[in-house]
């Protein structure tokens, strides 16, 4: 471990800048994850044109709290209302908002906020071990290697992501297919450009990530804006009694290094962890029966798995320059336009960068925690700003970021497609973060492939050439093969039950 990095690390974010950069994002993201239908991919794209300008550091400390906050704050609404504010706080609405209908909602918001807390600090603990091996390690990655990795990435994330197989794969075509458009980096020809001298350097990927997440989300969210809300809940106390804790602790324990793993493995992220962490606990306790009747234990593991997840989602983000999750694929993005390239270079020509973040994820972890106990009250009443103020805010925010990429009136028209595209396939159940990471790395990917076949002289054997290599292709067709099988086992376990309840 780098213990003076980590120094510097805490001299930087102890700057009082980034001290309200912490606050403010983490303020921010907590807000933004109760709301139905955001949650963090939409809150950081939406923000992205905010850190143009900004000090590097500063603006990766800025959109990493904003993600860690939202994992704080989907829970909330989860409790309360019974309604998930992005797809890791759905597990939280199983036991939460029951125990919220017994009049324990207090509880309910305090061991959220512990179990956050503890996987949090176990993550950042893990990252600290962890990164710089894993980044000296993909120093002898070549670009087959690369290449393979970027494909295994792809098809984890197709096969993780909701939806089925094909969509995941249409999802992901669709993406590489965007990837293509502009000069050819290495023979200068122009692609798919239809002679329009805005395509000659592609499009902005941030322009369509805004569209497909926020103008999407919104489209979208405007479909269901006069059904009723849930009915809020009375929280009372919130804190957690002997009790509490005594069923608590070791699921809690448990889960801290299960969702750091799970967030470090490509496309699964806060949704998968989550819910491995609340089966794995249903799996080992004794009474079984209590999970989805209120039992506490039931929503300290998935809570305490997603924040341990996005911690761990950093670790191939920074190592390597792969996302763990589709909301660090859009920060990898962010990343890009801000001049910083993620991967094992950065450990040595800027680390002060990546501890400062590790640094601020710590600090943040101890505020939200605060925030979270302490200012439970300001939150609740976020839940009442009516839709139809909130939607045309971020609609104006999207367009006025979309704007501010290029000061190009063409991207007003990209971003008014790609949200109706974005509309479409939450309609549809189109997984949208395969499209959004094949975007974000596919040209990279081209390369990669490109220089691996110009090195071996045409020839294929060079993905089989080392063992880095047949470990990944590996890795990617058993990738492709679990849902598969898992789709089989389902439908036996689904015949097996009809068959029972038949007799």
């Amino acid at each position: 471990m780098d213990w003076q990095g980590i120094f510097h690390g805490f001299v930087t974010v102890l700057q009082p800048e980034n001290i309200l950069f912490v606050m403010f994002g983490g303020f921010l993201g907590t807000i933004v994850g109760m709301l139905p239908g955001l949650g963090p991919a939409t809150a950081i794209a939406v923000l992205i044109p905010v850190t143009f300008g900004m000090d590097p550091t500063s603006a990766l400390i800025f959109m990493a709290t904003i993600y860690y906050g939202a994992m704080y704050g989907g829970s909330l609404s989860s409790i309360l209302i019974n309604t998930p504010g992005d797809g890791s706080a759905v597990a939280a609405t199983f036991d939460g908002y029951q125990m919220a209908k017994q009049g324990r909602a207090g509880p309910a918001i305090a061991i959220t906020a512990i179990g956050s807390l503890i996987g949090g600090a176990v993550a950042v603990i893990g990252f600290m071990f962890l990164a710089k091996p894993l980044a000296s390690f993909a120093l002898q990655f070549g670009p087959a290697e690369y290449f393979l990795l970027m494909l295994f990435t792809l098809s984890a994330v197709v096969a993780l992501s909701t939806g089925n197989l094909v969509k995941g794969f249409i999802s992901m075509g669709f993406g590489l297919m965007l990837s293509t458009i502009g000069i050819d980096l290495q023979t200068g020809v122009y692609r798919f450009t239809f002679d329009n001298v805005f395509l000659s350097d592609g499009i902005d990927f941030l322009v369509i990530i805004i569209g497909v997440y926020a103008i999407g989300e919104v489209l979208y969210n405007y479909l269901t804006i006069d059904k009723p809300a849930g009915k809020k809940t009375k929280y009372g106390r919130v804190w957690i009694t002997k009790d509490d804790w005594k069923r608590s602790k070791w699921p809690i324990f448990r889960s801290s290094p299960l969702g750091f793993l799970v967030g470090i493995l490509p496309g699964a992220g806060g949704s998968i962890a989550s819910m491995m962490a609340y089966s794995t606990e249903k799996q080992l306790s004794k009474k079984p029966e209590r999970f989805g009747k209120g039992a506490i234990e039931g929503l300290a593991a998935p809570e305490t798995a997603n924040n341990s997840a996005a911690v761990g989602a950093f670790v191939p983000l920074l190592t390597m320059g792969i996302p763990g999750s589709g909301t660090t694929a859009i920060m990898l993005g962010a990343l890009i336009m801000l001049g910083i390239n993620p991967g094992p270079l950065l450990f040595e020509s800027d680390p002060n960068m990546v501890w400062s973040l590790v640094d601020a994820l710590f600090l943040g972890n101890i505020f939200l925690f605060l925030i979270n106990i302490y200012m439970v009250r300001v939150f609740v009443k976020v839940l009442d700003i009516p839709s139809k103020i909130l939607y045309p805010i971020i609609l104006v925010l999207a367009f006025i970021g979309a704007y501010t990429m290029n000061y190009a009136i063409i991207d007003f028209y990209i971003l008014i497609i790609f949200g109706v595209i974005g509309l479409f396939m939450k309609l549809y159940d189109f997984p949208i973060a395969p499209l959004v990471l094949a975007l974000i790395v596919g040209s990279q990917m081209e390369q990669n492939f490109r220089k691996s076949i110009v090195a071996s002289d045409g020839s294929l054997d060079i993905f089989v050439g080392s063992p880095i290599a047949i470990v990944l292709l590996i890795l990617t067709i058993l990738s492709l093969i679990y849902p598969l099988i898992m789709n089989v086992r389902r439908k036996k376990w689904e015949a097996k039950t009809d068959e029972q309840s038949s007799l």
